[in-house]
């Protein structure tokens, strides 16, 4: 660039990570790139993206429940900053997340993504056209251990061992180690907390599809059973973003109530436990989970029965969002329900 001449400008980038439990899944909406340049990620799916326009927005939390609610007719309920992505070679074109013409048709040097977490009671179908609802096992089958360790796990697996004995000697330990700790392998235990770990370990390895085509390189051969396991790609960096949300929230549901910003005004115990079990990602001890329930206190019956369970009727119950200014409430300690 010339002495003198203008850097081009960085671009703000706003990306919402919305979920909701529907049917015992959590889900998270997921939208198709507009614009120009968005033939080449046609096939991919994205996360909510707008640009942040300091003339237009006053804040960074309004531009982002302004254009979620213009792309997706989706409102937002409860909403939290996550991190500030950047790394060069990991974003892609504006016009590729939904930025149209964002910039001006100036040239940019750099998207800068600032990530939000946004929770919702309910996966309502939108009208929107190209925003969909999908599950978060498509994007990290790995990470669902509700029925015990995923059959994708024992491929990732043959795929990381592979890739550690690849590198010279001094570095093949340290490899292992970074498989082991972070895909439970010989025996380690399984941390659900650790979701950006997992996959940016797969990408630094090569075996993410994003990593393939950060580095314009081709990707490798593999089996469509291992393609299948390592997940769905998504646009730019919006994996990264996504499983940095899933990190934030299974962390978070220890320590604070969030997981009921997640049910309707009423639900039954058992709906409540496959929700933390979605989220979280491991199956719970019925028992356990009620017991913590009622030393919590965050719950109250409601005196009446959902008859729409399919099974035997159930009790409704609601959250107890009075006690949020009355005194310290905690989450729901996963490792000491899990089976």
């Amino acid at each position: 660039m010339a002495a003198g001449q203008a850097h081009p400008p960085i671009v703000i980038g706003l990306s919402a990570v919305v979920v909701a439990v529907r049917d015992g899944e959590a889900m998270v909406l997921t939208v198709k790139p507009r614009g120009e340049g968005a033939a080449a990620t046609s096939d991919l799916a994205g996360l909510p993206f707008g640009p942040f326009d300091p003339d237009a927005h006053r804040t960074f939390e309004l531009a982002l429940r302004a254009f979620v609610t213009a792309q997706t007719r989706f409102d937002l309920g409860y909403v939290e900053q996550l991190y500030t992505f950047g790394d060069r070679g990991r974003d892609a074109p504006l016009a590729d997340m939904g930025g149209g013409d964002a910039g001006h048709g100036a040239a940019v040097s750099r998207v800068i993504s600032v990530g939000y977490l946004a929770l919702t009671p309910t996966a309502v179908e939108t009208e929107a056209p190209d925003t969909a609802w999908a599950p978060w096992t498509r994007f990290f089958p790995w990470e669902d251990w509700r029925q015990g360790r995923p059959a994708a796990v024992e491929l990732i697996e043959d795929a990381l061992r592979r890739w550690a004995n690849s590198a010279p000697a001094p570095l093949r330990a340290t490899r292992l180690a970074r498989a082991r700790l972070a895909f439970a392998l010989d025996g380690a235990p399984w941390n659900e907390e650790r979701v950006l770990e997992r996959y940016e370990l797969l990408y630094g390895a090569g075996l993410a599809p994003e990593a393939a085509r950060d580095r314009s390189e081709a990707g490798g051969e593999r089996s469509e059973a291992l393609a299948a396991a390592l997940g769905a790609p998504m646009i730019s960096d919006h994996r990264r973003i996504l499983a940095t949300a899933l990190s934030r929230l299974r962390g978070k549901i220890k320590y604070r109530p969030v997981v009921f910003e997640l049910m309707p005004e009423a639900f039954t115990l058992s709906a409540l436990q496959r929700a933390v079990e979605a989220v979280a990602g491991a199956p719970l001890h019925k028992q356990n989970f009620r017991r913590v329930l009622e030393r919590s206190g965050l719950v109250e019956g409601l005196g009446r029965i959902d008859t729409d369970t399919g099974g035997r009727p159930a009790e409704l119950f609601r959250f107890r969002r009075e006690i949020l200014s009355a005194r310290p409430v905690s989450g729901l300690s996963l490792p000491l329900l899990r089976d």
